[in-house]
Order: structure tokens, then sequence, then C-alpha cells
């Protein structure tokens, strides 16, 4: 490889612009391939050549952040600052502000390069998140209730998820039911007894969390109080808070860089647990992408991907949690999320290249977005006859058989009786997975291994490289879900001996076209 200092800025396309200082250029080894970086780019992975310069420090594309790369050939790359990387043709180009950064050679295969970087730079906790979250699903409330989230339509969710048989788990309520952000008391007139719907949601067997911003609304109490304190992130080279763009507006934002704000940040939360009985929190809107201008923070050396990361860390305090992005923290006991997609089979057949992503880099406690996508808008004047209702079934079988499934669209609203009856049994066939799925949690934060695997992680060199439409769950079952419109697939099989999920034994490696019926949801277990 091959190093230059670079003494003059650059413009770079669509990813970023930046003035960079090291450049690293890693010559290629024979058929090797990269994987990492940024969870929501799992659909290009491994990465072909291209003009674009992918930035960890500017863009997260809604998801999380791991300045690492992974090699089929056994090499990786790790810096604790965010760089800029690209493939042209099959040689890797590495940027950094920071630091020279170097391909390490760990190994001869993906499996050796992800364990290798694992062990050094994040080594499994040997926590895992609540075990509710392997064996029950999650019911998000963002889909049918939108900004107007109120009691009455949330004791009335949870209700239609028990009369139609579906089994209890986490529940989760969106964005709005607090006064304004930074505030922690629900709206009265929206929720006129808050304590009350919790505990009634707890009797029927469901545990509650509350989503939460980093954001602050603007001439509030809390942010005249939190100005005053200094808990604040502040403009560059000025005193007053700045004003951060995100979706919901233009807002301040807690300083997460200084161990006090955390600290304050945390005791507030304590006190909603204590008041309301809430379990635990959503953590949203940690995206380095609203930080687009130049800012003061507490640590003077910290950046947008620092305080992702301190966001990302608080969460770790709750048993009951979850990111839709963060920066590094593999291996830690945090419930990740993949960011909202539309409904359609192109963003269903993004769900397990992107999974296996979140593993590859570090995020084993991964669930697959919400079923059918979180793009509300998908979902509204739906007329039934019309409506694609398969796609809904199709996305709860990839679910089903993830270490996590989470529903947010009612399935009782949209779905007719026969797809609502698939959709149900796929619920509880993820619950009566739950022990295996849990096992293979504990193995994660015993071993750091993914949960979600590529198959060229588990069976190295035999082609499975480009392979997006199947997984392994641990190392015992092979998943092959149907990602596109239809009833027929073909599946390829590793060396070894399957059985799969209607009792036939197969011999491997083969590739076989197998019938997928809508009630069907492939999958083959390893015995020899």
């Amino acid at each position: 490889m091959r190093k230059v200092f670079l003494f003059v800025g650059a413009l770079y396309s669509v990813f970023s612009v930046m003035a960079q200082r090291y450049e690293t250029i890693v010559a290629p080894l024979n058929d090797e391939k990269w994987w990492g970086g940024l969870v929501a780019l799992g659909s290009r992975m491994p990465f072909a050549s291209t003009t674009e310069w992918y930035d960890l420090g500017k863009v997260n594309l809604n998801n999380q952040i791991v300045p690492l790369l992974l090699s089929s050939e056994g090499r990786y790359v790790w810096s604790e600052q965010p760089f800029c990387f690209r493939l042209q043709n099959d040689t890797l180009i590495l940027r950094s502000d920071y630091i020279e950064l170097n391909a390490v050679s760990a190994g001869t295969t993906l499996k050796d390069a992800y364990l290798a970087a694992s062990a050094v730079y994040f080594p499994p906790s040997g926590n895992i998140p609540t075990d509710l979250f392997f064996s029950k699903p999650q019911y998000n409330t963002w889909i049918e209730l939108m900004y107007n989230q109120n009691q009455a339509d949330i004791e009335k969710y949870a209700w239609d998820i028990l009369t139609n048989g579906f089994p209890t788990g986490i529940f989760m309520i969106d964005d709005n039911w607090q006064k304004y952000y930074g505030n922690f008391e629900f709206k009265p007139d929206k929720f006129p007894d808050p304590a009350g719907m919790i505990t009634r949601l707890h009797e029927q067997g469901f545990k509650v969390m509350l989503w939460i911003c980093p954001f602050v609304s603007p001439d509030s109490p809390e942010f005249r109080l939190l100005a005053k304190k200094g808990y604040l992130v502040k403009k560059k080279n000025n005193n007053s808070p700045a004003m951060i763009n995100w979706w919901n507006g233009v807002s301040a934002c807690y300083d997460m860089t200084n161990p006090e704000v955390v600290s304050y940040l945390e005791g507030q939360l304590r006190d909603v647990q204590k008041k309301y009985g809430v379990d635990g929190f959503k953590f949203d809107a940690g995206d380095v992408v609203h930080f687009t201008g130049e800012y003061t923070f507490h640590d003077p050396v910290a950046n947008a991907c620092t305080f992702s990361q301190k966001w990302a860390e608080l969460g770790l305090k709750f048993s009951y949690n979850e990111y839709r992005t963060s920066f590094k923290l593999g291996g830690q006991a945090l419930v990740q999320r993949l960011g909202d997609k539309s409904y359609s089979w192109n963003s269903s057949s993004l769900l397990i290249p992107d999974m296996i992503a979140a593993g590859l880099l570090g995020h084993a406690y991964t669930c697959p977005d919400m079923i059918g996508g979180g793009e509300f808008n998908s979902f509204l004047n739906i007329d039934t006859g019309n409506f694609d209702q398969e796609l809904i079934v199709r996305s709860c079988q990839i679910h089903a058989l993830m270490p996590m499934m989470q529903f947010s669209v009612a399935p009782w609203r949209i779905l007719d009786k026969k797809h609502l009856d698939i959709c149900c049994k796929f619920a509880g066939f993820h619950e009566q997975m739950g022990e295996y799925i849990l096992k293979t949690a504990v193995h994660a934060s015993q071993t750091g291994e993914p949960i979600v695997r590529h198959l060229e992680y588990s069976f190295p060199h035999q082609g499975f490289e480009e392979c997006h439409d199947q997984f392994m769950l641990g190392d015992k079952y092979l998943i092959a879900p149907m990602v596109v419109k239809g009833t027929h697939r073909k599946v390829k099989l590793p060396k070894g001996v399957w059985r799969d999920d209607m009792g036939k034994k197969i011999r491997g490696p083969k590739v076989i076209e197998i019938g997928v019926p809508l009630e069907r949801l492939p999958y083959f277990e390893r015995i020899k």
C-alpha cells in the first residue's frame, strides 16, 4: 500500500466536501471484496468501483456508522475517528483528517477479519439487551398515530393486538407524546391519565417505551434553564446555544459530550420512569447529518460523530433501549434498528443485506425496520382492493427469523383475514423461536459473533460473496425468505447436510428451486 500526505482540500461527489490530509492506497489481493462503514449501504456490499466517496464523518444515511472495513481475504481497516473511502477498480482508497490508516492482515476470511477487529476495538461486553426483545414482537405507534399520539388510540392499539391474537411484547409510544422537545411530561389534553394507561398496558402483558430525542424546543422553560447551565451545544466561538435544523424544525441540542449533561438527562429519564412506570426509551435523532455547521462542544476535540456516540452510550443505562443511528459501539448491549424504508419490494430486498451489514459492524442486536416499512404515507387512505397485501406478509416472514421483529402499521387495519392470519402465525413463530434466538444473542455477547450472518462469513470462499437474499441465523439455520413478489425462488446451499422446513434432507453444495406459497417461509437446518 502507498501513503500520500495531502496539502490541499478536494471536492468529492455526492457524499462529502472536506479537506483531507492522509491518503492510503490499499492494493488488492486476489478476488478481494470489502464490506463495512455504513449499515445503510448493505445492499452495495461488497463494494464495487465508484467515483463516490463514502464520508463516515458527514453522512449516516439514516443508520449506524462504524469506522471499520472488512475484507473477504482476512484484512480489516479501523479508525477511532471517521474517514472517507471508495473503491477504484479493485483498489481501496482511504482518506483521513486524523491519522494514516492501514489495512491489517488477520487471516484469510471475512470471519477472520471481523473477529480480529472485534477483539481489539469493540470486544463483546458480555451483556445483552433485555431478553424480551428476542422472543416477543415490538409494536410501535408511529404509523397508526403519527404525530397524534394520544391515550385513547394507544389503548385501542394495544387492545387490538390482543383481540387479533397477536403476542404481547414491547409497546413503543412514538414522537409527540410530550409537551415539547426537552420536556418529559405527557400532553395533558391528549393523555388524561398517562400513569394509569401505562399500568393497564403492563397488566395486559406489555412493556412500555417512550420516544425521545436530544433536541430542546427553543424559547421553552427547559431551553432557558439548560442554556443558563451551559448544557447545550454552542455556536462555534460563541457562547450562545446553536440552533440545529432537523426533521422536526430548528432546535437547540443537549451537549452529550459533557458528563454533567449526561447525568442530568439520565436523572430526568429516571424521574419519568418513577412517575409513570415507563420501562425504557427509544432514543432517536442522533444523526450526524444534522450537524451541518461549526459548533463548540464541551469536549474540545469532539465532533458530530462523538456526539452521536455519546447519545447512544446513554442508552446503555437502560435495559429497554432502541437506536436507529449511532457511531461505533459494536459489541454493546444496544438495540439497533434499520432506518425507515418505504413500502415496496425494493425496500424489502434491502432488509437482509442491511441486517448483514449491521452484524458485520458489531451490532448483533438489530431489528430490521418496521414490518412493511416506516413511511406513514404508504398506509394512508388505503384501498384494500388494490393494496399489495402479499408484501406485508413477506415482510413479516423476513422479520420472523431475525433477532427482533417490529410492527407499526396495524395488520388488522390493512389486511383481509387470510393475510392477517398468516402474519399472526409468523408473529407466533418468532415467539416459538425465541429460545434459540436468545441463545444466539448470548453467544454474541460472549464471542462478538453476529446473529445474522453473511453466508460468506459462515462458508468462506464457496461463492457467496454477492448473496443478498439468504442469511444464516446463528450457525444452525439458513434462511431464504421471499424478498420479491412471487411464489418460486432459487436457494444456494453450502456444503453439508440440510433439512428444510418441510422435513426434507438435502446435501450441499447445491442450487435448488423451490415453491414458496404465501404461507411458507423457507429455512434449512444444518444437521451435518
